[in-house]
């Protein structure tokens, strides 16, 4: 901390009761003076991650009444958005979209790691996998965003995890879905399929995540 300098007294300070509106004051000495470089990291209990345009927008915007920006084209969500879940009539969860982080994210490739930070401040990851693109794999991708994190901070892969497939009402290829639900099934991860758009799995998420949160309660 910065030391105040000594001295600066005002005439207040030199008041009596026979002298209440003294002329008397006291220079002051200047203090120390610091500069800090300060990093703002958001603080919410889950936290979507995933390449742009996976759909985390459209998540946030269908569970809670956050209005990001949605387009089709990579890169519309500038900064985190917040959204806050009502999961009923006295629990509620607060959901963080971060912008799309691609492959060296970490180094600041994309929007960078001024966003990977934010997720420092999550308790549970959610990642969103796109199993409609049709020049995408979803297995890849997952992996290319974990190696990313744990790029940024490895402590990052000790959080707890749910792999969400997007946009299952648009799929082409259903062997996408099974090769990504086969690859949770081996690493133990827990995985849902959702549509943001029809509202299918929303529901089945929104408990999901209810009861991970609840075990940091225990």
């Amino acid at each position: 901390m910065a030391a105040g300098g000594r001295g600066g007294k005002g005439n207040a300070r030199f008041a009596t009761s026979t002298n209440q509106a003294p002329r008397r004051t006291e220079p002051g000495q200047p203090g120390e003076e610091i500069e800090l470089s300060l990093s703002l990291k958001l603080i919410a209990d889950v936290g979507l991650v995933g390449y742009p345009n996976v759909g985390k927008s459209t998540l946030i915007s269908r569970i809670s009444s956050a209005k990001p920006k949605i387009a089709d084209y990579p890169f519309t969500t500038l900064a985190p958005h917040l959204g806050v879940v009502q999961v009923d009539d006295f629990r509620t969860f607060v959901v963080a979209d971060i912008p799309g982080l691609i492959e060296g994210a970490h180094e600041g490739h994309g929007l960078g790691d001024q966003f990977l930070k934010h997720v420092e401040r999550t308790k549970v990851l959610v990642h969103m996998i796109d199993v409609s693109a049709e020049a995408r794999d979803p297995v890849s991708d997952y992996k290319a965003i974990v190696k990313e994190l744990a790029l940024f901070n490895k402590d990052l892969l000790e959080r707890k995890q749910l792999v969400v497939a997007s946009k299952t009402d648009v799929i082409s290829d259903s062997r996408k879905l099974s090769r990504l639900k086969a690859m949770c099934t081996r690493r133990k991860l827990p995985f849902l399929g959702i549509s943001a758009v029809t509202g299918q799995g929303i529901k089945e998420l929104i408990g999901a995540l209810d009861r991970m949160l609840r075990d940091f309660e225990s």
